[in-house]
């Protein structure tokens, strides 16, 4: 279907361009911008009034997939994916079964790939079954799909395994992606300091951080391999990034959107809603995040979408599952972000689309080239939003299964009016 764009605020972050420009799309890339007049389209989108930008790209969104335990998740999950602007995301690999045979990945793609939603882009395993002893055929998982390599949630405790994956990933040009968290020091529930000694929860200190983060670099430095780190959360383990960034390190870094606006006081008396990893810090460390992600020391924002049953959040705060819905707030809490900072939101967008994009190129196939971009050639993963537009959320409204997020009640701007994936319209608002 050819379809053009008309009359909207077209922003795009990968070229700086901000203006007023039609987009003019045929299979499946954008063919046009500017003056398409003599374009022959089959439908016109009246983008007046709405911002027209890149489909958000979400580096870290899990989807209960490919296992049978949760059916009709991935569904769902692409559903609201496409229903938050976002057009293509990245899966962790601690899915049911765990992503570590090739045949699971490329069954995971080929179900993505049916929905006409979201595109998944999956990480491998590290180690088999996300156990820490033996490493996957890591190549062989990249040929089927995989875009880098996790342990997810699961510390991988043997250093000497850890220096082998990265010298093997290294020797293949391969990603590592890693949350900096010492498995020794990072078991409690709640971040360590004041309000967790009061309400008698179990602290992860920011040494579990930065003590872990100081083990992957000396590894990184011996072994050259790529390296991306997850959901950094603390001020402290920003400034050892800002350090290896600075020593000329092949290392990226996103944040979560709950650690960009939440502290540790958000937990009241126990609310579950905040149990969250990384667990929410304090306010200083929220202040350091944000200053990281406004001037770019921080790649990506991402929505650590997680989705949680009813009765896995319906227990005690330590005894709660970790985690929280946010492929649909996103949008909505990055344009938050632009208005508070004052950046803009031409440079907030480019932490949702350029940036983590950039992090991906390394690793992405031919056929990915130009996601998170608008511009001729490029694909066209297209995210049209109402940038005026206020709204609650409410959890029931939400298009995923998980519907526990600590943003409840909050009115936040942005609504999406249209989502393309690859040209074809994948909602519709």
């Amino acid at each position: 279907m050819n379809i053009l764009i008309q009359g909207g605020r077209l922003i795009d972050p990968a070229s700086g361009f901000d203006g007023r420009a039609d987009v003019a799309i045929a299979a499946g890339r954008i063919v046009g911008i500017g003056a398409v007049a003599d374009f022959a389209s089959d439908r016109v989108l009246d983008a007046s009034g709405l911002v027209v930008a890149p489909g958000l790209v979400d580096l870290s969104a899990r989807l209960g997939e490919p296992g049978h335990e949760h059916e009709g998740m991935l569904e769902s999950e692409l559903a609201a994916a496409v229903a938050g602007g976002v057009t293509s995301l990245v899966c962790p690999p601690d899915t049911d079964p765990v992503l570590d045979e090739p045949g699971l990945v490329q069954m995971l793609r080929s179900r993505a790939e049916r929905l006409g939603a979201a595109r998944v882009l999956p990480l491998g395993a590290l180690t088999r079954g996300l156990e820490g002893k033996v490493l996957t055929e890591m190549v062989e998982l990249t040929d089927s799909g995989c875009v880098g390599f996790s342990q997810a949630e699961h510390a991988l405790k043997d250093t000497q395994v850890l220096q082998r994956a990265m010298q093997y990933a290294a020797s293949f040009g391969l990603t590592v992606w890693l949350r900096p968290n010492d498995p020794w020091l990072g078991k409690g529930v709640a971040a360590s300091g004041a309000l967790a000694t009061r309400l008698g929860l179990s602290g992860v200190p920011v040494l579990a951080e930065t003590v872990a983060l100081h083990t992957l670099f000396e590894l990184a430095r011996s072994t050259g391999v790529r390296l991306h780190l997850c959901r950094i959360s603390s001020a402290a383990g920003l400034q050892l990034v800002a350090a290896a960034k600075a020593e000329g390190l092949p290392v990226s870094c996103d944040v979560s959107i709950n650690s960009l606006f939440l502290t540790d006081t958000d937990m009241g008396y126990f609310d579950s809603r905040m149990r969250l990893e990384p667990p929410l810090r304090q306010q200083r460390d929220r202040e350091a995040l944000r200053r990281g992600l406004a001037e770019g020391l921080i790649d990506a924002l991402v929505s650590d979408h997680t989705p949680v049953k009813e009765d896995a959040k319906a227990l005690p705060f330590a005894e709660a599952e970790p985690g929280a819905t946010g492929l649909e707030l996103l949008l909505g809490l990055t344009c938050k972000w632009a208005t508070e900072s004052g950046l803009g939101l031409l440079q907030a967008l480019e932490r949702v689309s350029s940036g983590p994009a950039r992090v991906l190129a390394g690793s992405l196939g031919p056929t990915q080239t130009g996601c998170g971009q608008l511009a001729v050639g490029a694909l066209a993963d297209v995210c049209i939003f109402d940038p005026e537009a206020m709204g609650a959320v409410e959890p029931a409204a939400l298009r995923s299964r998980g519907r526990h997020t600590p943003f409840e009640g909050h009115s936040l701007p942005a609504r999406v009016r249209w989502t393309l994936v690859g040209g074809q319209i994948a909602y519709e608002g």
